[in-house]
């Protein structure tokens, strides 16, 4: 690992975070100086991921984000690590089923919901009653572009996403003017999240993409780091678009 920066006092809780965009965010955030609680589902995968951050300004909780307790725990750990928490990433999200949303289990449906949009809310609530509210800071909710337009065989994560954005748009207007809150809309990023979307075909994936390629994690970690950063000062409510050039194609034959 490279010779870290000096730390900047500022600190960040990232929701699924042991790996893939999540990681990537924290990648970034540590980069520039920031101590960062990392969250994810699988101890030993958080421990790894500590391990290549540096333990010295990474920690970590596992757990299931879409459990109370769970938050809670996250919140409190960072504060009592730390001693604040000025910006929150909520990465942590889910897509167990592909096919027509005609013939969505209800079940998995709230499953979805409850991972992708309720519990960052849960997380939004208690980041601001922990330190946002009296200190100020940002939030970045990572969305999709499913969330943008019709999104065929992932109807269900679509749905959430596009609810992510408008609970932005929500905790923007309630939070301002302590807390900042926007969005990221990611097209196809290299992960194992997504592999199913690109594995085995990746040229003819990337091939779509006017920039020629798909995305990787670093793409939205830098992006995190600017919304979180005083160079975007101005901006909240917004959803950022980071997908190479992709909607460019939209309508085309």
């Amino acid at each position: 690992m490279t010779e870290l920066p000096a730390l900047s006092g500022k600190v960040a809780l990232v929701t699924g975070a042991s790996r893939g965009i999540g990681y990537g965010v924290a990648e970034a955030l540590v980069a520039r100086g920031d101590r960062v609680c990392i969250t994810g589902r699988n101890e030993d995968a958080l421990k790894e991921a500590i391990e290549q951050l540096g333990a010295d300004r990474v920690i970590g909780v596992a757990g299931k984000a879409h459990d109370l307790a769970h938050q809670a725990a996250a919140v409190e750990r960072t504060m009592e690590a730390f001693g604040r928490v000025d910006y929150l990433v909520n990465n942590a999200g889910t897509n167990p089923v592909f096919g027509p949303i005609a013939d969505l289990d209800l079940d998995v449906a709230r499953k979805v919901f409850e991972t992708n949009v309720v519990s960052a809310l849960g997380f939004a609530q208690r980041t601001w009653h922990a330190w946002q509210k009296d200190n100020g800071g940002a939030i970045v909710n990572i969305a999709s572009v499913a969330g943008l337009s019709a999104s065929p065989f992932i109807g269900a994560y679509g749905v959430s996403k596009a609810a992510m954005i408008n609970l932005t748009q929500q905790l923007a207007h309630e939070f301002a003017p302590k807390v900042r809150v926007n969005a990221i809309a990611p097209a196809v990023v290299k992960t194992k999240f997504a592999q199913a979307l690109y594995e085995g075909r990746e040229e003819e994936a990337a091939s779509a993409y006017p920039l020629a390629r798909l995305g990787v994690p670093s793409d939205i970690g830098g992006t995190a780091a600017f919304l979180t950063s005083e160079q975007s000062d101005w901006i909240t409510g917004q959803t950022l678009v980071v997908d190479g050039g992709i909607f460019l194609n939209a309508g085309v034959g």
